[in-house]
């Protein structure tokens, strides 16, 4: 089921009105484990918007750069559910959450070090093959940097490039991330965005976050701010179209205000395709 225009979250907090909106709403993506083993409910309300919508999934608790064997009945539950859904790509994180049998409930990233970048690689290689689709990482926020054990270390643009080559897989571009990783660490954004693998991008995701003690923390639970939203810009401007996603996960407001955020996100995103139309069009003398 291929993906296009302007998704949503599908959020507990909007399963009774979802069903029936008639506002526009171009595809839903949900968190898979949420579903894997779930019944009631949640399967009702997920093929409700089955029947309307193309789904995404995005996956939060394979840990692909952790230390642990890869989850072997999770991934058959996941692929389970992707063939249920008609989901032609899986996408997860470039993080890991899990080590010696422990979640930590969180997206951890590892040291930017090429060795990692490898680990990784080879472990997103074996989710891929296991789940029979593409599979797209995503850039994650990072607070401070991991130890490296001496090894050199990389600029995130040189490391992701790194690890999606080696794991032949796609870029889930947080812009966010990019705009929170960016101020955090002293860089400006425009030139952490250039220097993503951004040729390899399939999606992009746009949320908001909050300041807290002088740092930026992602949080998915504010509106997307007005400079992430030019940076979001200048990213289709190098990406092309690809289907984009706006996430509000946290302080959940009424399905109508996620839609508005969608809808503005949808504007810059016809805006920048006709941009794109207008550029490539034969010039008449």
């Amino acid at each position: 089921m291929v993906l296009s225009g302007v998704g949503i979250g599908l959020r507990q907090e909007h399963w009774s009105v979802l069903p029936t909106v008639e506002r526009q709403l171009d595809w839903l993506e949900l968190v898979p484990e949420n579903f894997v083993a779930c019944g009631g409910k949640a399967r009702r309300v997920l093929g409700a918007c089955h029947e309307r919508w193309p789904l995404g999934v995005h996956g939060v608790g394979l840990s692909p750069g952790g230390p642990d064997p890869l989850d072997s009945e999770l991934l058959s539950g996941l692929g389970r559910l992707c063939d249920q859904l008609g989901v032609d790509t899986m996408t997860e994180h470039a993080s890991w959450s899990r080590a010696h049998g422990r979640h930590f409930h969180d997206l951890l990233p590892l040291p930017l070090t090429e060795p990692a970048a490898l680990h990784l690689a080879g472990r997103a290689r074996a989710i891929r093959q296991a789940l029979g689709r593409p599979l797209l990482l995503e850039n994650i926020t990072w607070y401070a940097a991991m130890p490296t054990g001496g090894e050199p270390v990389m600029t995130e643009g040189d490391w992701l490039t790194l690890v999606l080559s080696e794991a032949d897989a796609g870029l889930l571009l947080d812009v966010n991330n990019v705009y929170v990783n960016a101020l955090n660490h002293g860089l400006c954004p425009e030139a952490v965005l250039a220097s993503l693998p951004l040729e390899r991008t399939g999606r992009i995701h746009l949320a908001g976050h909050v300041e807290r003690d002088g740092m930026l923390v992602d949080n998915h639970g504010a509106p997307v701010i007005e400079p992430v939203w030019k940076l979001f810009q200048s990213a289709l401007r190098r990406t092309g179209p690809v289907p984009v996603l706006v996430e509000w996960d946290l302080e959940i407001p009424a399905l109508d205000r996620v839609l508005d955020e969608a809808d503005q996100a949808r504007a810059i995103l016809l805006d920048v395709a006709n941009e794109r139309a207008r550029a490539a069009s034969p010039k008449v003398s």
